[in-house]
This record gives structure tokens, C-alpha cells and sequence, in this order.
């Protein structure tokens, strides 16, 4: 249980790090020779039908996505380690409660997979990044799903 709490640890303090750099890289939004940017790059703050006219009318969560779109090294390292506290909790699951972690590792390779879908377009190198990091993790999730449901179908014989 031990290691499961310190590699959950690990992945949170790297998740916080990683989320106020990404936030902190987002914020030169604001500026006003982005303001180019401000009709493609603020999503959240045209879902709350807000007017822009200046730095300060955008969204904190906008700050993500330019950072994202623009400067994807720290949005991706956020995503990676949101998928490695998930990977321990459902590799806690597999050794503790194997019946629900096949429905856990299903619903977490749909998500993914949505997610995936809504980045396949992205003309930015920063979608493209996260688009490949979300593809191969729907791949390991697949892997491990495929091998856990192969440990039970065929479980080993054992020969004394």
C-alpha cells in the first residue's frame, strides 16, 4: 500500500509543478500582441459569453490552452502524470479488486480515446504533441486490459 500512496504522491507533486508553469506560460496571452490569438485561444471564455476588449477578460482556464497550443512541454507533462495516478490506481485495482478494474481500465481507454478524437485535428504543435501522448496511452491502457482479460481466460496450469 506503501508504494502505491508514494507513486501517488510523486504524481501529484509533479501534476502541481507542471500545472503552474503550463498556467504561468499561458498567461502571455493576455498581452496585447496576442490579441491575434484571443478569438481562436479562449474557449472557456466564450463559453461564458464574455466580450474580450482586454488581457484581463480572459479566462485563467484559457491560460491552459494557449499553453498548450503554443508551449507543450508542461501541458504534457501535466496529462502524463494525470495518467500515471490513474495507471497506479488501476494497477491497485487489478491486484486488489479484478472485476472493477476491467470496467476502470475500459472507461479510462474511452475517455482517452474521446480525447483523442477531439485533438485529431489540431493544426498546432502542441495538439499534435498531445494528440501522439493520448494515443499511445490508449494503447497501454488496451495492452493492459488485453493482458489482464488473457490472465483470466487462461490461467496458468500448474504442474507438481
Amino acid at each position: 500500500m506503501f508504494k502505491y500512496i508514494l507513486q501517488l504522491s510523486l504524481g501529484m507533486f509533479i501534476l502541481m509543478v507542471s500545472t503552474f508553469v503550463a498556467w504561468y506560460e499561458g498567461s502571455a496571452i493576455t498581452y496585447t500582441y496576442n490579441s491575434i490569438e484571443w478569438e481562436y485561444s479562449t474557449p472557456f471564455t466564450h463559453f461564458f459569453n464574455h466580450n474580450i476588449t482586454s488581457g484581463q477578460d480572459i479566462s485563467q482556464l484559457d491560460y491552459f490552452v494557449y499553453s498548450s497550443k503554443f508551449q507543450p512541454m508542461f501541458p504534457a507533462i501535466m496529462i502524463v502524470s494525470v495518467i500515471y495516478m490513474v495507471s497506479v490506481i488501476g494497477f491497485y485495482l487489478l491486484s486488489h479488486i479484478t472485476k472493477f478494474s476491467i470496467g476502470y481500465w475500459g472507461l479510462i481507454c474511452s475517455l482517452l480515446i474521446l480525447f483523442s478524437v477531439f485533438l485529431s485535428n489540431s493544426v498546432t504543435i502542441g495538439g499534435k504533441v498531445i494528440f501522439w501522448i493520448t494515443c499511445v496511452s490508449v494503447l497501454f491502457c488496451l495492452i493492459v486490459v488485453g493482458v489482464h482479460i488473457y490472465k483470466i481466460k487462461c490461467p496458468q496450469i500448474n504442474i507438481n
